[in-house]
């Protein structure tokens, strides 16, 4: 005897739940076109390149302190009128940045010190200990600076020294330690 088909509305909505997949089913399926989905979105994208190397590793920075003494002002640095205090940055630093203070030697003299030029650098910044400067930077143009100033030169900015006091002290900071100045044609 065949079956009958139930008749019934509840005997109808039985049936159909009899009919319809398990919530395991429904989940087993769900994450099989997720996990195709993602198949087909990795196939078709473009490859992730490998992030870029890093860097030599700079060797351990070490501790520096500088104590001030009268006798670590030398005239060996970069301006004959000029008297360098190395902070020992650079030694501690393995070259990756260099302090010192300068003290600039008056009478200014501008026909010596008034040179345009500008350094290949990666940072500058000056400190104004004491005294003060007059200086021209590309883009600023003349700005006197007093004990308390800072200001900072971008890499390769044009800038010249036009005046100071007899008694000027600058903090400079300057990365890499090592660089090139290059004067140019007034």
């Amino acid at each position: 005897m065949a079956k009958q088909k139930p008749t019934s509305r509840a005997a109808a909505q039985s049936a159909a739940l009899k009919k319809s997949p398990s919530p395991k089913a429904v989940a087993k399926s769900t994450a099989r076109q997720i996990i195709t989905a993602k198949s087909t979105a990795k196939s078709t994208a473009k490859p992730i390149k490998a992030p870029p190397k890093p860097a030599a590793k700079r060797p351990k920075q070490r501790i520096a302190i500088s104590h001030h003494r009268e006798e670590d002002f030398k005239a060996d640095g970069l301006r004959t009128y000029a008297q360098y205090r190395d902070l020992g940055i650079a030694a501690a630093t393995h070259g990756l940045a260099q302090a010192h203070v300068i003290r600039l030697i008056g009478p200014c003299n501008p026909a010596e010190v008034s040179k345009l030029h500008f350094h290949d650098v990666e940072f500058q910044m000056v400190y104004v200990l004491k005294g003060w400067i007059k200086t021209y930077l590309e883009g600023q143009g003349e700005t006197l600076m007093k004990a308390g100033s800072a200001w900072t030169q971008p890499p390769r900015i044009k800038h010249l020294i036009l005046d100071y006091s007899d008694d000027v002290e600058l903090l400079e900071v300057i990365l890499p330690a090592e660089f090139k100045t290059v004067e140019l044609a007034s």
